[in-house]
């Protein structure tokens, strides 16, 4: 049995497009850097403390036979992760940072099972059009950049700040489908 230990309607839809039968566990991983942990490491990291964190919260017997996947995604610019913005402001602040810049999109995935675990990442490159104060204004009254990291959802209205990606489209929105379909059928798992 497959469990996804997130509650991103996002990364459910994703994983649904795989055509896998799954059920979802909730699990409370503290996302925070560790000094001196790269953004790479440290996206991994919790991609793996969550998929640990959902194997361990199953019940023995239902152990046997999950494979539980757990993913981490984070924007970052000159070596500074940016997380979920925690209000008004910090939305406007990380959107501007962002204008009219280059920034990577670290996407993990990690898959947890009874005698085994591994993981892949997905690092994507987003650059931004220069946006002008009304523009940000706009897309952070629209409340979308609220729960994304970056403060920005390529899915959405945030598609329009965004002149060009090279990477995974998939792994920006929170699930890098071609990684994470590998990963199944390493573990067994056929996918569509």
């Amino acid at each position: 049995m497959l469990y996804l230990a997130s509650q991103s309607p996002r990364r459910r839809d994703l994983l649904g497009q795989l055509g896998v039968v799954f059920s979802v566990l909730d699990v409370d991983v503290v996302e925070q850097r560790a000094i001196g942990e790269s953004p790479t490491d440290y996206v991994q990291r919790v991609a793996c403390d969550k998929a640990k964190e959902g194997f361990a919260s199953l019940d023995g017997y239902k152990r046997t036979a999950a494979v539980v996947l757990g993913a981490d995604t984070e924007v970052v610019l000159d070596g500074d992760v940016f997380g979920k913005p925690s209000d008004t402001a910090d939305a406007a602040a990380m959107l501007r940072r962002l204008s009219g810049r280059t920034h990577e999109v670290i996407s993990a995935v990690w898959l947890v099972g009874d005698d085994r675990e591994a993981g892949e990442v997905c690092v994507s490159k987003v650059r931004f059009a220069t946006l002008d104060d009304a523009t940000i204004d706009a897309y952070v009254a629209s409340g979308e950049p609220f729960g994304k990291a970056g403060a920005y959802a390529i899915q959405g209205r945030g598609a329009t700040l965004i002149e060009y990606l090279e990477g995974s489209y998939s792994g920006v929105m929170g699930l890098p489908l071609f990684e994470t379909a590998r990963l199944l059928r390493n573990f067994g798992a056929h996918t569509a």
